[in-house]
């Protein structure tokens, strides 16, 4: 397996859970989470990436602190799973637009089972989105919105349907795209408060957490979950864990949950 067809695959190194050299790729093809879905709602694996000083961010981007591997593991995640859940703060920094551009990697969705293009899940409870984002302005896009407002967002070229509870019931709104929108399987790719929250509610069954080798530092710097309390400690069990360059890639699973 291969990464983009225009750039090559970066070799990681498994430390873990045995020693070996694999591709994004191909750590990626081993991920069945659709399988892995309870009967109410779908697998939901959240995707991070902070410096060794656990900031999610520079200056307010995740860009600074993204390498070629991180990238790479970044898409091919994206391959494995029927949806892409975000808030709407991240949506409106990174600017996302179409999810999977790329053909070859639209390709590797079909041949694994899924659609060619995931559907977006945007939370966003007072529905705080420019319409001119990419995501809302690209025709090819299927794009839910979990929100307490009652009304539609304007001038949408993506196809948009709406997911309503005030406040925003994330348990609920989850069971809701399982039932009516067939969702098994999502990428939750931040921000901190939606990882937050996902982790409070026990709804969230993976973290996977790239650690880019630089101390970023900066006062009050959100960290993968901000300064939002769980209720208790939550243990994870390591899956894997991969190495590039000095940068980590680690899999865990939180207890009790289902998975490989």
């Amino acid at each position: 397996m291969t990464a983009a067809r225009n750039e090559p695959a970066v070799a990681l190194r498994r430390l873990l859970p045995e020693a070996g050299h694999l591709t994004a790729d191909e750590a990626a093809a081993q991920l069945r989470f659709c399988d892995w879905a309870p009967a109410d709602r779908p697998y939901v694996a959240v995707n991070m990436v902070a410096t060794v000083d656990g900031r999610a961010s520079v200056s307010g981007r995740t860009a600074p602190i993204s390498s070629v591997a991180d990238r790479q593991l970044f898409h091919a995640l994206r391959t494995r799973v029927d949806a892409i859940l975000v808030g709407a703060g991240t949506l409106r920094t990174e600017r996302y637009g179409r999810l999977v551009r790329d053909p070859h990697r639209r390709e590797q969705r079909v041949a694994a089972g899924l659609d060619a293009d995931p559907v977006a899940i945007v939370v966003s409870g007072r529905l705080d989105l420019p319409a001119d984002l990419p995501l809302l302005q690209d025709a090819a896009s299927r794009v839910i919105v979990v929100t307490a407002a009652q009304t539609p967002l304007p001038d949408c070229a993506a196809q948009v349907s709406y997911v309503r509870s005030a406040p925003v019931d994330l348990g609920a709104a989850l069971a809701q795209v399982r039932a009516e929108h067939g969702v098994r399987s999502i990428l939750c790719e931040g921000g901190p408060r939606l990882n937050a929250s996902l982790f409070a509610a026990g709804l969230a069954d993976e973290l996977f957490l790239t650690t880019y080798p630089t101390l970023a530092g900066g006062a009050g710097a959100l960290t993968i979950i901000g300064d939002a309390p769980l209720p208790d400690p939550l243990d994870v069990r390591m899956q894997w864990l991969l190495e590039c360059d000095g940068e980590l890639f680690a899999r865990y699973r939180l207890d009790e949950r289902p998975g490989g």
